[in-house]
């Protein structure tokens, strides 16, 4: 990882103990962060409200089916997410395919092809964001600028941020805790005040494209980008 980078995180949703440290092990020798779900009874709930970057999902879990599960969180998330079963069970990947994983693999792993698989979905991720569009606005993260033909517009490094993690969670609530964090795991330490000062900059220049009232104020929740 390079000097300055978000160390990704990647959360465990396992119930078996010695797989679940395992996973744990395997993926922080790797070089990312992990989170475990210990709250299988609001799985969902515990899911959304922590930013995590991708999220190895058993199928057989307490409480929710994990296919179910899967199907839930796409209602309000896009977060990547790996199916991992100890069936090989071609139903059971059409149908974690259908409700939305980006990728499916079988008990017992291999620990290397599980990695290169993660490794795939992060590029993937990566190239998505060079070239993210809202509306009918590029969204160019390496020059910090909005641009519709010939027309753009400068944001600063914290604008960015905040406007990328808005766009990729578009029509969902997110919360003012949320946003903080994914500034700091960008290394950019921000106080409450600031943050305010940088959703108003964002709007009036989103509102220069025509674009007004696009970041809706959710009172007491959050933001909402329409």
């Amino acid at each position: 990882m390079k000097s300055g980078e978000k160390m990704q995180k990647i959360m465990i949703v396992e119930d078996d103990q010695v797989i679940k440290k395992e996973l744990q092990n395997l993926l922080e020798n790797a070089g990312y962060q992990t989170e475990t779900l210990e709250n299988f009874k609001e799985a969902k709930k515990e899911i959304l409200k922590s930013p995590v970057d991708l999220i190895l999902l058993d199928i057989n879990i307490p409480e929710l089916n994990g296919e179910i599960l899967l199907k839930e969180i796409r209602k309000t998330a896009n977060i990547p997410i790996i199916m991992v079963t100890s069936r090989a069970n071609e139903i059971d990947e059409a149908l974690s395919i259908s409700y939305g994983a980006d990728d499916y693999i079988t008990k017992p792993y291999n620990p290397t092809i599980l990695l290169l698989r993660i490794q795939s979905i992060f590029r993937r991720m990566e190239n998505k964001q060079n070239n993210l569009q809202y509306e009918d606005l590029e969204i160019i993260p390496s020059k910090g600028i909005l641009k519709r033909e010939e027309k753009e517009i400068e944001l600063t490094k914290n604008e960015m941020i905040i406007f990328i993690y808005l766009v990729n969670n578009k029509e969902t609530i997110v919360t003012r805790d949320d946003l903080m964090t994914d500034l700091w795991n960008n290394r950019e330490y921000i106080n409450d005040n600031a943050l305010t000062v940088n959703i108003s900059r964002l709007r009036s220049k989103l509102a220069e494209f025509g674009y007004e009232n696009k970041i809706e104020t959710k009172k007491g929740q959050g933001y909402i980008l329409l």
